[in-house]
């Protein structure tokens, strides 16, 4: 009973803040608005990265790999095509390097999956820099600009789709499937699962909306480089947030990056000289007393209400 109580109240509380997001434009300023917007990247990434890595636990540090594929890809083809398709490029692109890379490591486990995707950003990163400066004879580019407003309804929707995406895939079978792939891999081949081919399928997937995000942000700051577009910290903030936030239940990651944002936004701003310090000094308070992130704190105050009352 309680179950079916939960249920619809945890849908209507999504739509109230849908809502609410959706509204946000008209009654409040235009600098809330930027920074919402960094919010919702934030969330794109760090659910996009869960979606995958989470349920196999495979760590991949090649977020910004994929992001700054979108980012380019809306650089070289803002130009040509209207945007709406030059966003889907970025994510169908980032899609198709996905099922390579997946492809290609197909056989590497653990930390081995995770250097070399962090390689695969440096070599990408390396190759655009030898690119632009050997061929297209210039480093960097300008990006065309769309307002404020416009960008933060794309992302917003994209945000709505990669949750919504993330939501059913953990409900459906090919999460089970996942998550089978995490316990063990050879149990799930021994039961039939074609382990190799959900694993890069999924982690595709996941790069998809990367390229999405990327995509769009590229408009935000109107000038992409190397430098920019493949910033390595990318790699590892959406590791964090997921960890701050916890990966046991959607909201995790959702609720993770979007404190974690604001937090460096406000630390940055008033703390610039100490910024980093205060950030990692959140980090270990997080990793030493809160392992399951905000979710497990969440449910230890549930259980303990629940306690209380009973």
């Amino acid at each position: 009973m309680d179950t079916k109580k939960a249920f619809p109240k945890k849908w209507l509380l999504s739509l109230l803040l849908i809502l609410i997001l959706a509204t946000l434009p008209f009654y409040t300023n235009p600098y809330k608005i930027v920074s919402i917007t960094s919010i919702l990247m934030y969330v794109c990434l760090t659910v996009s990265w869960v979606m995958f890595c989470a349920p196999t636990r495979y760590m991949s540090l090649a977020t910004a790999t994929f992001f700054g594929v979108g980012m380019y890809t809306s650089g070289i083809l803002g130009e040509i095509l209207p945007f709406p398709l030059v966003v889907v490029c970025g994510g169908f692109i980032s899609f198709l390097i996905g099922l390579l890379t997946g492809i290609i490591c197909l056989r590497l486990r653990g930390f081995y999956f995770a250097i070399f995707t962090f390689g695969l950003n440096e070599l990408v990163r390396n190759s655009v820099v030898w690119w632009e400066a050997n061929v297209s004879g210039t480093v960097g580019r300008w990006v065309i600009i769309l307002e404020s407003m416009t960008i933060y309804y794309y992302m917003l929707v994209i945000v709505l789709l990669t949750v919504l995406v993330a939501y059913f895939l953990r409900r459906s079978r090919f999460g089970l499937i996942l998550y089978s792939i995490g316990e063990s891999e050879e149990a799930a081949a021994h039961i039939g699962i074609d382990v190799t081919r959900y694993r890069i399928i999924f982690f595709a997937v996941s790069c998809f909306f990367m390229g999405l995000a990327g995509a769009v942000m590229a408009t935000k700051w109107a000038y992409i480089d190397p430098r920019i577009a493949f910033n390595p910290v990318l790699n590892f903030t959406p590791v964090l947030m997921a960890l701050f936030g916890g990966v046991g239940e959607i909201y995790g990651p959702v609720l993770g990056a979007s404190l974690l944002t604001a937090i460096s936004e406000v630390l940055l701003s008033r703390f610039p000289y100490y910024y980093m310090l205060l950030y990692g000094i959140i980090f270990i308070v997080v990793i030493s007393f809160l392992p399951d992130g905000l979710v497990g704190l969440t449910r230890k105050w549930r259980k303990e209400t629940t306690d209380a009352i009973g």
